[in-house]
């Protein structure tokens, strides 16, 4: 049988990078955790049923921009099961075997969490297949003619996928998971029940007009607000009045280069190069990744879906292009041959 501390290896790839000031932040129950209602609503009736059944939960792809809460959901849904929730991700499992140690030594009822599970390897997730669907682990043992299977029966368990890039995840893979939950943006009211709920479990001090500040430059995403709120305290403790106010927050996340929208400076050298190198495109990703010196799958992933939600830019098959609201929030002019060509985008 495999190796106890091989798993603990695989697991602790995802278990240590994992911020402690972080994990007491996190929601522990489904009342708890703000936003994403649909989503709650649905894992309430499922995760129910599964109890009353007295079976475990159904597979679950969590998906959507990263800093959501698609972990902090998985935490969840263990405790509300009453089970185990262990992590990784899937960078993290580079060989069958890794899954197998993995697999092997979950108990009945069990979650396991795979963090961009959009990234294993072919090999695994053929592994993968038969876990999910038969609960059992097929190896094949030997070469050539003398090659066999043997199956491993497993445990019950549930698989719980978090993924940033839904498209990525192969047709047979993504059809094994019985409960697809989508989670979307949140909104500045959202962000700011999140913000008072995080500034009251790190005792600080915060005025309702501060953490509004704070939650509508966060890009609606939960994980940002969290970090700007850490740092507005930092600025707070040594500049301020310890209680963080409206101007508090204004003058520290203007030291932080994050405007009104909660753009930061990445964002603007994007907009810029959009704009005055590529005469507001269409440009492709590579080229602009390439100039504003940002690795590809960031931009993808972290700063294009906000400036996408802004109406800032669009995505066409001949690349990336800036919208007029792009041009207004820099300052800049269109160019009238520009303007006709964008009119489509603009609703003009």
């Amino acid at each position: 049988m495999f190796e106890s501390f091989e798993e603990e290896r695989l697991l602790e790839s995802t278990k240590g990078s994992l911020d402690m000031e972080e994990n007491v932040l996190r929601p522990k129950t489904m009342e708890e955790y703000v936003g994403q209602d649909k989503v709650k609503e649905n894992l309430g009736v499922y995760i129910a049923a599964a109890k009353n059944r007295g079976e475990a939960l159904d597979h679950v792809l969590l998906y959507g921009p990263p800093g959501l809460g698609k972990t902090t959901l998985a935490h969840i849904i263990a405790n509300t099961m009453g089970t185990q929730i262990k992590l990784t991700s899937g960078p993290a499992i580079e060989r069958s075997g890794d899954l197998a140690a993995i697999l092997t030594n979950l108990n009945e009822g069990d979650i396991l969490f795979i963090d961009e599970i959009h990234r294993l390897n072919h090999s695994v997730e053929e592994i993968l297949y038969s876990a999910m669907e038969d609960f059992a682990l097929d190896i094949i043992v030997g070469k050539g003619p003398s090659a066999r299977n043997i199956r491993f029966q497993l445990k019950n368990f549930t698989l719980v996928g978090a993924t940033t890039r839904a498209g990525m995840l192969s047709s047979p893979l993504r059809d094994r998971f019985g409960i697809l939950c989508r989670l979307d943006m949140y909104t500045p009211e959202q962000l700011q029940r999140i913000v008072s709920r995080s500034a009251h479990t790190l005792g600080i001090s915060i005025e309702e007009e501060g953490s509004f500040e704070i939650a509508r430059r966060s890009r609606g995403t939960p994980r940002i607000a969290n970090r700007l709120l850490k740092r507005v305290r930092d600025f707070s403790l040594v500049s301020g009045s310890g209680k963080i106010s409206k101007e508090d927050a204004d003058a520290a996340l203007k030291k932080m280069e994050i405007d009104e929208l909660g753009l930061d400076e990445t964002d603007r050298s994007y907009l810029r190069a959009l704009i005055e190198r590529f005469n507001g495109g269409p440009v492709g990703v590579e080229t602009l990744s390439a100039t504003v010196n940002e690795d590809v799958n960031t931009i993808e992933d972290v700063y294009e879906p906000y400036l996408l939600q802004l109406g800032f830019i669009a995505r066409t098959p001949r690349g990336r292009i800036c919208l007029k609201g792009g041009y207004e929030h820099m300052g800049a002019s269109m160019p009238e041959n520009v303007k006709s060509q964008l009119s489509v985008f603009d609703g003009d």
